[in-house]
């Protein structure tokens, strides 16, 4: 599938795959400002944004998409960045095309579901006194689990668990104003929470991952380090990075952080 993208900054190539699934490239806003070192391409992945919406959303689609984009770009090797479900497919997408990923960096992403990262962030928020987290919590919880929700009742818990994307109230505004003007594609979402999530694992593959890669987390995010670890644990020479009073959205709580850690690994 011919893959919409958009272009920003100038300098060497970056490559940008947002989350959601179902999140088009607007779900990155500014990357911290990575526009002043790089030229960013931000991808719009299958039904998001500009590009067509089809049938499936399958793992290996997204991985095919990218290397479709790739060879139309005309990209030898290229740097990839990966947030969240894009990281899902970055990993993957290096582990089959070795020998095209210059630089991997992986945002906020896990190779796998555990119970682990589940109890690590249970942790954070069991420790934390604002009353906004409750009733994210819940909403959380009550989205996971109702089979029987209305799109109109998936999108009202979707948009109070945004707040859990963040370290602190005011990023979910953010995130909710971008859902505002482009809603996320709840198709892409309820396919991978069907077909794709109940066996996601991609542990095993992350050994053929030859490119250097630097994998960065918050220690609000819902994945946090201990996903990271499992990353680094798998990616020969892969390093971590942990920000401080961050979350899920890693640019939007520290972007100065987020942009420094990102631009040093690239431009080293």
């Amino acid at each position: 599938m011919k893959l919409a993208f958009r272009r920003e900054g100038s300098g060497s190539v970056l490559v940008c795959h947002p989350g959601g699934p179902g999140f088009s490239a607007s779900s990155l806003t500014d990357l911290g400002g990575l526009a002043d070192a790089f030229e960013l391409i931000l991808v719009d992945p299958r039904g998001t944004g500009a590009s067509a919406r089809p049938q499936t959303y399958r793992q290996e689609e997204y991985v095919a998409d990218l290397e479709e984009l790739r060879a139309s770009l005309g990209l030898d090797r290229f740097d990839l960045l990966g947030h969240s479900h894009g990281g899902f497919v970055a990993m993957a997408y290096a582990a089959e095309h070795p020998q095209r990923v210059r630089r991997l960096v992986l945002a906020a992403t896990a190779p796998r579901f555990a119970p682990e990262y589940r109890w690590a962030i249970d942790a954070v928020w069991d420790a934390s006194d604002d009353p906004s987290i409750p009733p994210a919590r819940a909403a959380r919880e009550r989205r996971l689990s109702g089979s029987d929700l209305s799109p109109e009742e998936f999108v009202r818990l979707a948009m109070l668990e945004l707040r859990l994307f963040f370290a602190r109230p005011e990023g979910a505004g953010v995130l909710g104003s971008v859902f505002g003007r482009e809603p996320p594609n709840l198709d892409a979402l309820a396919f991978f929470n069907r077909e794709t999530a109940p066996h996601y694992d991609v542990r095993a593959q992350l050994s053929s991952i030859t490119a250097e890669t630097l994998v960065v987390t918050g220690d609000h995010d819902f994945f946090g380090p201990p996903a990271a670890e499992d990353i680094v644990a798998g990616i020969r020479g892969a390093r971590s990075v942990v920000l401080a009073d961050a979350g899920h959205l890693l640019w939007v709580d520290q972007p100065a952080a987020f942009a420094t850690e990102v631009r040093e690994f690239l431009l080293r």
